[in-house]
């Protein structure tokens, strides 16, 4: 006998949580999913209902705002795997809901083939992000593993908040040295300034950690 999954869909547009539902069905064998339209209606449906496998979550629903649901849910129910199904596909949304603990991204505007196989990799226990979002992350290591070991110095010592003239004084060299070491870490990196170059080592920082 195939093992039941149960799965929760929250999206307050019922034509779309009526196509999600039917998608499943249709490719996905097994499934108990249960609905919610609003975040209330979620919350009391997670609190009543035990052995939940996954949890489809629109980023906007009544009663949340933005990223407020995900991180209320990630801070009430931590071990939830949360994906969230959303037609804000903006880089820097998935970044933000990646960095906030989600297991996936799905765009709303996906195909049904795509969709599912997202789902099955998931229900399988693989986390799921649009391809282009992947490719970034995974060139992350190779990018800092480029730096020079004194550009690397530099870099933590961006992230530390230090400006060039404390770094040029810790490390013994002028401000012409560090001005001269953080072009090229701009470049290495493909990034404009000093606040893009410390998110970037903080992604691979999470990436390390998940």
């Amino acid at each position: 006998m195939d093992v039941q999954y149960t799965i929760v869909i929250a999206d307050d547009h019922p034509l779309f949580r009526n196509a999600l539902l039917q998608s499943i069905h249709m490719g996905i064998s097994n499934t108990h999913l249960l609905e919610a339209d609003s975040q209330n209606s979620l919350f009391s449906l997670l609190e009543k209902t035990k052995d939940i496998d996954l949890l489809l979550l629109d980023l906007k629903m009544p009663g949340s705002n933005g990223m407020s649901g995900l991180i209320q849910l990630r801070q009430q129910y931590p071990e939830l795997a949360i994906v969230v199904i959303s037609a804000s596909e903006e880089k820097e949304v998935v970044q933000q809901v990646y960095n906030h603990g989600a297991f996936g991204f799905i765009p709303k505007s996906s195909d049904m083939h795509v969709l599912l196989n997202a789902l099955k990799q998931i229900i399988n226990g693989e986390p799921y992000f649009p391809t282009t979002f992947n490719d970034t992350h995974q060139q992350l290591p190779t990018k800092i593993a480029a730096l020079t070991p004194q550009q690397y110095k530099v870099l933590i010592m961006l992230t530390e908040g230090l400006l060039n003239k404390q770094i040029a004084s810790d490390l013994n060299v002028s401000e012409a040295t560090i001005k001269a070491h953080l072009t090229a870490i701009f470049r290495k990196l493909d990034v404009k300034n000093r606040t893009q170059a410390v998110i970037l080592l903080q992604q691979l920082e999470i990436n390390s950690l998940a």
